[in-house]
């Protein structure tokens, strides 16, 4: 039989969502009023000012309307409206996306913020947790268990965007990513149809949640496994003069190799802050920290940590037993709201010489006494799970780093960017993967690459949005676009 030659159906069209104006005689406006429990917000209204900030100060948008929701049905309200008026729809939780996905110039914010509820059951170790909790709040509700979720490292962060898009932290070698532990998920669709996704009913649905889930739905409660850790761990830093870094990064690379699950370490070139942990002599001073989260017998830390504590001549070591919560919290400071943030990362299958060579000269290239980079220590328990077991990609990855240009207030901050791209396009030839959640808006082939390189991956994250989004409306995100369109 001869080739086809008819001709293959046209694309089919997503309409682009238009900024639109919030009339006080707009019926469809009158209507979500009434079904809607929260306190709608317009651009005049007293709060709006307020409401409208996010984490990272460089990003200033104006909504039309924001609109903080108490529970699933006015998720569904809001949405109804958004996409009735044709307004482009931003969700947030914690407000932490770095490019600001979380607000929106002229559309609808779906403020998921007040969905705080969090229910734990020591006994089946499960967490049921709303969609606006903050990391901080999901680990003060499980550590008087002993009992912990794998999240990230700044607990003012949102659960809900962290662990859509895979989730790192200290207990990832231990506990794997946020969405390794995830059971299910409660979520509104763009049909504005309320669905579970789990393993066990619609496991598709469920397989994209995990690592790629803004672009299905909007969740509004997690079930989470728990897991024993705490309340007590092992961790803190150990500093060494940056100058050292060379020799350092060396050992560190040496002394990691084969490191047992409970270990997780995240090494930090940075202007020491100035902590009140750390004498007033250090602060402002270049330093290279190697940090470390050892979960298990402190005894066998101590020992595993030992060579690393003795390489060189440190300026100061705290790493020793300490509550879960307060290692959780020790990057507070160093990212606090309202600041200006501006981020590129890469994931990194090795350290190579040449790469810890480009580290240590941009390391002493820092100028903002904010900025930095932390690099992540991978593997364990995260590249036990299969490439293609979530939609979460980079499972073989070594290491992952992301480096940070920070500044307080605006001056400086154009300085702290080139620093950012310049320091990124030296690592290039040396970058093997990207993490979704520390994408910046950097295109669509950068989002291709988050999802690996297998091409079979993104083909599938395609099919689904064609199923649960045809239209597109949740498309201010890292955006997977349906297939066909």
């Amino acid at each position: 039989m001869g080739a086809s030659t008819a001709p293959a159906p046209a694309p089919v069209p997503v309409p682009v969502p238009q900024p639109v104006r919030v009339r006080l005689d707009d019926p469809a406006y009158h209507e979500l009023a009434r079904s809607f429990r929260g306190s709608l917000v317009r651009a005049g209204d007293a709060p709006y000012e307020e409401r409208r900030r996010i984490w990272n100060g460089a990003i200033d948008r104006h909504p039309a309307l924001i609109a903080p929701c108490t529970g699933s049905a006015d998720v569904v309200a809001a949405l109804k409206w958004a996409v009735e008026t044709g307004a482009p729809v931003a969700v947030r939780g914690g407000g932490h996306s770095f490019p600001g996905h979380s607000v929106c110039d002229g559309g609808v914010v779906i403020d998921l913020s007040a969905m705080k509820e969090i229910r734990v059951d020591p006994e089946a170790r499960t967490a049921h947790v709303g969609a606006g909790a903050l990391l901080g709040e999901l680990d003060a509700a499980t550590q008087p268990f002993g009992l912990a979720v794998p999240s990230g490292i700044v607990t003012h962060t949102g659960v809900a965007g962290l662990t859509l898009g895979g989730g790192i932290g200290w207990l990832s070698r231990k506990y794997g990513l946020s969405v390794d532990q995830l059971l299910s998920v409660d979520l509104v669709t763009a049909g504005g149809e309320r669905v579970t996704a789990g393993a066990g009913h619609e496991p598709e649905l469920f397989w994209g949640m995990r690592g790629a889930g803004g672009n299905f739905g909007i969740v509004t409660e997690f079930t989470f496994r728990l897991n024993p850790v705490g309340p007590t761990v092992l961790a803190g830093p150990v500093l060494w003069p940056v100058e050292d870094s060379p020799q350092v990064m060396r050992f560190y690379r040496d002394w990691i190799a084969g490191a047992p699950d409970e270990l997780t370490t995240i090494v930090i070139h940075r202007k020491a802050p100035p902590s009140p942990a750390l004498p007033p002599e250090l602060h402002g001073r270049p330093v290279v920290m190697v940090i470390a989260c050892w979960v298990g017998e402190p005894e066998a830390g101590e020992e595993v940590m030992r060579p690393m504590r003795e390489f060189g001549r440190p300026l100061l070591d705290l790493c020793r037993p300490k509550p879960y919560l307060a290692h959780q919290a020790m990057f507070d400071p160093s990212f606090p709201h309202g600041w200006r943030y501006y981020f590129r990362s890469c994931g990194l299958d090795r350290l190579d010489d040449g790469a810890l060579d480009v580290m240590a000269r941009y390391a002493g290239r820092i100028a903002s006494p904010q900025s930095g980079f932390p690099l992540f220590q991978l593997g364990g328990a995260v590249a036990r799970v299969g490439e293609d077991d979530t939609a979460a990609s980079g499972r073989s990855l070594g290491h992952m780093l992301n480096i940070n240009g920070i500044r307080e207030a605006p001056e400086g901050f154009d300085e702290e960017r080139g620093w950012v791209r310049e320091f990124w396009s030296a690592m290039q030839p040396y970058q093997a993967g990207v993490y979704v959640n520390f994408l910046m808006d950097e295109g669509e082939q950068r989002i291709r690459l988050a999802y690996g390189s297998r091409e079979r991956k993104l083909e599938r994250l395609r099919a689904l949005k064609a199923e649960w989004d045809p239209g597109n409306v949740f498309r201010l995100n890292q955006n997977i676009p349906p297939a066909g369109a």
